[in-house]
């Protein structure tokens, strides 16, 4: 298990404990935090588990894929910490790791 912490628009914090293995996004999904929609259930199909990572965490991440830049073009309001909560995988390295949401998903 591994802690995360989701802090909503709002500055509302979630911090719950995530199988490893698991992504991000499914770790807010299973445990109903407010914020990440998931629209496509985790196949990269939309950005509605769109996340912006803080600045410490971002470069412990697996780099992304083509495919998740593009579709983060897609997310509300993308930054340079902008990724996919559901090409975040869990593991003990990145224990600790803070995401915030958007102010709305698309």
């Amino acid at each position: 298990m591994t802690k995360i912490t989701y802090i909503e628009h709002n500055g509302k914090e979630h911090t719950i404990d995530v199988q490893n293995g698991l992504t991000v996004m499914e770790g807010a999904v299973q445990n109903d935090i407010p914020g990440i929609d998931a629209d496509c259930g985790g196949s990269m199909a939309c950005a509605t588990c769109h996340v912006y990572v803080k600045d410490e965490w971002y470069d412990k991440l697996d780099e992304k894929s083509e495919g998740e830049d593009d579709m983060i073009d897609q997310a509300y309001e993308p930054k340079k910490n902008s990724r996919l909560s559901c090409q975040i995988t869990v593991s003990d390295k990145i224990e600790g790791l803070i995401v915030h949401l958007p102010e709305k998903q698309v």
